[in-house]
């Protein structure tokens, strides 16, 4: 069987039994593969189920390194001997050194019982960009049934990076540096409840090796009058919640800038750890005096680039724009992001909720801009995705636009 990235399906399916192999193939550079044995929420809780050169069996004999070469390595399963804290086997590939994953010429992984294969995940290196490591596939226990997942995802960061992703600890690791230690403790002080998506954030961050990146944030929440649903049951102030520790992390200025509209733009107090909680029910009076009317996605856009444009020596602005929709002046808003490409500002377009975002949805492939500006991804609720998911979604394609847009003399 032949599987594609995002394919999930019951381990049954492939084959009888509870002993498998997995089989990594990585041609064109050297990348060494590696499980991580997960709980219940995702993390290594037990380090000795993270096994790969070092450390290549697990205490109970249920993973195996058995075989490794610079091309190719072998994993043995016996699934039937894990204990029930392990519900997540997480197969992947990091660079030790210097190059990136479009150096693969190609990549598969096979999983074999003692017939033969049963499965196979293609991949290349023109799949992926600057990211150092890969996530492969997953194995994961549901309703005590063990099921495969198909990720095929790059993740910026090395192993090191991955270990902490996981939650686990790299030994001999250099302290975090002081900027990081004082923006954990200003957090705590000032808004504690949102420590553990800073941590979360920053995660999101070194995966994609945005790190170190410096810029400006705004965010820009549609006020028209579809959107009362989404205020009232607190959605809005949850996304103000998820999105401020990235403008802290990024931390220009430790704020966050902050626009609603309806038939006018109407800038905002910016958001910051003082002023966080309950936001969205105290700024310039609370929410239900600055929404109501109609969208007119054109007026704010044209608030936000005349605003980034101020200042021309600020670092980069990442911008978030929420719409539930209803989006039909396509034309005014194609000029708008064409017009804008030319400065250092990136439209992250979120569909909330709702339907018809218009040219929104096609900004990736719109034609006759000096560079893509923009990525756009619509959820009908906020609590579709974890934290985790919503911070990788938001920052997908700023990585590659803060290249391109270098690479232009956009960014300076």
């Amino acid at each position: 069987m032949h599987l594609n990235r995002g394919q999930r399906l019951p381990l049954s399916d492939l084959g009888p039994g509870t002993r498998f192999h997995v089989r990594i193939e990585l041609r064109g550079l050297r990348a060494d593969p590696s499980c991580f044995g997960l709980d219940a929420n995702g993390r290594l809780a037990d380090e000795r189920y993270m096994v790969f050169f070092n450390q290549p069996e697990s205490p109970c004999r249920g993973l195996r390194l058995s075989s490794s070469t610079d091309s190719v390595s072998a994993f043995d399963l016996a699934l039937d001997r894990l204990p029930r804290t392990i519900e997540r086997l997480v197969f992947v590939a990091a660079i030790d050194g210097q190059g990136s994953m479009r150096q693969l010429t190609n990549g598969r992984v096979a999983l074999r019982q003692d017939e033969g294969e049963v499965a196979t995940f293609a991949f290349q290196g023109s799949d992926f960009d600057q990211e150092r490591a890969l996530m492969l596939i997953e194995l994961y226990r549901k309703a005590g049934i063990w099921r495969l997942a198909i990720s095929g995802q790059g993740f910026n960061g090395g192993l090191d990076a991955l270990v902490r992703h996981f939650g686990g600890e790299v030994a001999n690791e250099v302290a975090a540096p002081p900027a990081a230690v004082s923006l954990e403790k200003r957090i705590a002080r000032e808004a504690p409840h949102l420590l553990s998506l800073a941590k979360k954030a920053a995660v999101s961050l070194e995966k994609q090796g945005l790190q170190t990146t410096v810029a400006r944030v705004g965010l820009v929440l549609d006020a028209s009058g579809s959107m009362r649903r989404q205020y009232k049951s607190g959605r809005v102030q949850e996304l103000l919640d998820r999105v401020l520790p990235l403008a802290l992390h990024f931390d220009n200025d430790g704020q966050l800038d902050v626009w609603a509209f309806d038939r006018v733009a109407k800038p905002l107090p910016p958001a910051t750890t003082r002023n966080i909680q309950g936001y969205v029910d105290t700024a310039n009076g609370g929410w239900k005096r600055w929404y109501g009317g109609a969208n007119d996605e054109p007026a704010v856009m044209r608030a936000v680039i005349d605003a980034y444009r101020r200042e021309p020596k600020a670092p980069p602005a990442y911008v978030l724009f929420v719409s539930d929709g209803g989006v039909h002046q396509n034309r005014e808003i194609k000029a708008l992001m064409t017009e804008a490409a030319h400065h250092p500002i990136f439209w992250q377009f979120m569909g909330l909720g709702g339907r018809n975002y218009g040219i929104l949805e096609r900004l990736d492939t719109m034609a006759g801009r000096i560079v893509d500006n923009c990525g756009f991804f619509a959820i009908d609720d906020l609590h579709s995705l974890t934290e985790e998911q919503l911070y990788d979604r938001m920052l997908q394609e700023f990585p590659a636009w803060l290249r391109n847009a270098g690479a232009k003399g956009i960014i300076r």
